[in-house]
C-alpha cells in the first residue's frame, strides 16, 4: 500500500509539474551540483516607485489613524548591533477587537512588538519588508547575526520582524494567562481574535504608523513563510493597496473558497506522511524493529504510559507525533533517528535523555495558540466548523489500520508516525494542554469564523508577487498549493523539488532573491 500511495503520487506530480502553465517556473537540479562559473546571477530589477529618502525614524512624526476607536501609537526603543545587522526595536499600540461591535473586547488594546533590520551602512533609503513567520502561534525569529535569507533581504530591504499577536512580545497567549480570560466559551471568544484576518489588521495599522507616505507611496513589501504564507493571501484579499511586492514560501493555502478546507487538508496530509514514513524506514530500516519495541515498552507500562518530567503521559500514541517534525524538513530523518537511537538505556529503559529530547521537540507548554487555532486557520464564513477534522480522517479507512501503532508493533510491522495534526488525545496525554480540552472543544464546533480570502479580489490582483511551492512539502499539500496559485492573477510560481518545506531556512538567501526577482518582473494584463 505504501509503495503504490507513493508512486502515485509521484505520478501526479510529474503530470502537474509537466501541464503548468508557462508562468510556473520549474527546477530540480540543486545550485550545488552545478560548477560554480556556470550558475546564472540573476540581477534583481530596479524598483520604479518614489524612493524619496525618508525621515530617520528618530524624528519621524507619529501618523494619526484611528480605528476601533481608539488611535494607535508607536513608539521606536532601542537600536543595538550583532554580527552583520543594525537592529531597532519598534512597539505599537492596537486594537484588540477590529470588529468595532459591542463586546467584552470593545476598546481594549494589545501591544505589538517588531524588530526592523537593517544593513551595517543604516541605508534608510530602502523600502521596508515585513516577515510573516509560519505556525501559527510562533513570534519571529531572534536574529544573532545576519544569516540564512536575512542576509540577502537587507541589501534591498529594511526587514521587520513582527512577533504576530499572541506571540513574542505582541501579547503573548500562553497556558497561564490564557486561563485569566475566564471558562471554555470565553477562552474561545478570545482566541478567536488571534486569526490571521486579525494579523493583516495588525500589519496595516503598522505599515501606516512606520512607513512614511513619501516611502514609495507608503507601501510596504511582504515574506510568508508557510502560514505566513496563508496570511499573505489574507494581505492580497482584504488590503493590497498596501503592499508593493509579496513573496510566499511553501505557503500557499488549500481550497480557499470553501468554507473549512480542514478535512481535505488532513486526507491527503495522511496520504503523504504514509509515503514519508517509507521514505524514512528505507533511510533507516533497523528503525523498524527499534520503533517497534519502544511502542510495545511504552503500552506494556501501567496505564500504557510512562510520565515525562512535565507530567506528559508519554503514549503510543504521542510518540507517533514525532513525525511533526521529524519527516518534513531538511535533515530531519537524522534528527528523528538519534532521538530514537536514544531511547534505551543498557537495561531496556527509557533514559532521561530521550525523555528531555522527547519534550524539546514539542511548543505546546510555550506555543500553545498552535495547537488550539490550528484547526480553525482553515475556517472562513458561516457554518465552517472544523470538528476536529485530523480526527475523523484518521479514524476512518485505510488510516485506521495505518497508523494504529500497536498493532503494527504486534505484528512487526513499520509503525507509522503522523504528520502536522493537532488530534483530540492530544489534549489527554500532553499536560500543557490538558486545561484547555473543553476550549479546544468549542473551537471545533464554532460555525461563524470571519472570512479570510475574497477569491474576486485575488483574481483582480496588481501587486506583483512570487511564490515557491515545494513539490514534496509534507505540511502543504502541492496540488491544492497549485489549485490556489491559480486564482492569483499575475502570481509568478516557482515549483521545485529541491527543498523540503524548511528552504527558506536551508537556502533562504537563494529563495528570497529568486522570487524577488520574479516578483519585480511580473506582468499584468
Amino acid at each position: 500500500m505504501l509503495s503504490s500511495i507513493s508512486l502515485s503520487g509521484a505520478l501526479k506530480r510529474v503530470s502537474a509539474i509537466r501541464s503548468l502553465p508557462t508562468r510556473y517556473y520549474c527546477s530540480a537540479i540543486p545550485s550545488a551540483l552545478v560548477p560554480r562559473k556556470h550558475r546564472k546571477t540573476e540581477r534583481l530589477p530596479v524598483l520604479s516607485m518614489d524612493s524619496s529618502r525618508p525621515t530617520p525614524a528618530s524624528k519621524r512624526q507619529r501618523t494619526s489613524v484611528e480605528v476601533a476607536g481608539m488611535t494607535p501609537r508607536h513608539e521606536v526603543g532601542k537600536t543595538f548591533n550583532v554580527p552583520g545587522l543594525v537592529v531597532r526595536e519598534h512597539t505599537f499600540t492596537v486594537p484588540l477587537d477590529y470588529s468595532g461591535q459591542a463586546g467584552p473586547y470593545k476598546g481594549q488594546t494589545i501591544t505589538l512588538f517588531a524588530r526592523e533590520l537593517l544593513a551595517p551602512a543604516r541605508n534608510e533609503n530602502l523600502p521596508f519588508l515585513v516577515y510573516l513567520q509560519g505556525g501559527p502561534g510562533f513570534e519571529a525569529p531572534r536574529p544573532c547575526e545576519a544569516s540564512i535569507w536575512i542576509k540577502s533581504a537587507v541589501n534591498s530591504h529594511r526587514v521587520v520582524l513582527l512577533d504576530q499577536r499572541g506571540t513574542g512580545r505582541s501579547a503573548p497567549i500562553t497556558t497561564t494567562n490564557l486561563a485569566k480570560k475566564g471558562g471554555p466559551e470565553e477562552q474561545a471568544e478570545y482566541l478567536a481574535l488571534f486569526r490571521a484576518d486579525s494579523i493583516i489588521r495588525d500589519c496595516e495599522l503598522v505599515r501606516k504608523l512606520l512607513v512614511p507616505p513619501t516611502s514609495f507611496g507608503g507601501k510596504w513589501a511582504l515574506l510568508g513563510q508557510s502560514f505566513g504564507g496563508f496570511c499573505v493571501v489574507t494581505y492580497l484579499s482584504q488590503a493590497p493597496e498596501g503592499l508593493m511586492e509579496a513573496i510566499i514560501t511553501g505557503g500557499l493555502p488549500p481550497r480557499i473558497s470553501q468554507p473549512c478546507a480542514a478535512e481535505d487538508v488532513y486526507r491527503t496530509l495522511h496520504k503523504r506522511v504514509l509515503a514519508a514514513n517509507a521514505k524514512y524506514y528505507e533511510r533507516f530500516p533497523g528503525d523498524v524493529e527499534l520503533v517497534g519495541r519502544i511502542v510495545r515498552y511504552l503500552a506494556a507500562q501501567p496505564g500504557g504510559s510512562v510520565q515525562l518530567p512535565s507530567g506528559t503521559k508519554l503514549t503510543p500514541r504521542l510518540l507517533q507525533t514525532l513525525g511533526l517534525s521529524g519527516l518534513g524538513t531538511g535533515g530531519s530523518f537524522e534528527r528523528l533517528h538519534y532521538l530514537l537511537d536514544s531511547f534505551f538505556d543498557g537495561y531496556g529503559e527509557m533514559t532521561p535523555a530521550f525523555a528531555k529530547g522527547f519534550e524539546a521537540w514539542q511548543s505546546w507548554d510555550t506555543n500553545p495558540l498552535y495547537a488550539l487555532l490550528h484547526e480553525p486557520i482553515y475556517c472562513q464564513g458561516p457554518g465552517s466548523a472544523c470538528r476536529w477534522a485530523a480526527d475523523r480522517v484518521r479514524n476512518s479507512e485505510p488510516f485506521a489500520s495505518a497508523f494504529d501503532a500497536e498493532a503494527a508493533a504486534a505484528e512487526n510491522r513499520p509503525v507509522m508516525f503522523t504528520g502536522e495534526c493537532v488530534y483530540r488525545f492530544m489534549y489527554d496525554d500532553i499536560a500543557a494542554l490538558r486545561p484547555f480540552k473543553e476550549t479546544a472543544d468549542v473551537l471545533a464546533e464554532k460555525s461563524d469564523w470571519s472570512t479570510l480570502y475574497d477569491t474576486a479580489a485575488l483574481s483582480a490582483n496588481r501587486v506583483p508577487a512570487a511564490a515557491v511551492s515545494y513539490v514534496d512539502d509534507l505540511y502543504v499539500d502541492y496540488d491544492m498549493a497549485m489549485e490556489t496559485a491559480g486564482t492569483i492573477k499575475g502570481l509568478k510560481v516557482w515549483v521545485t523539488n529541491e527543498y523540503r518545506h524548511s528552504g527558506i531556512r536551508d537556502d533562504g538567501g537563494r529563495i528570497f532573491e529568486r522570487l524577488l526577482g520574479m516578483a519585480r518582473n511580473a506582468i499584468f494584463d
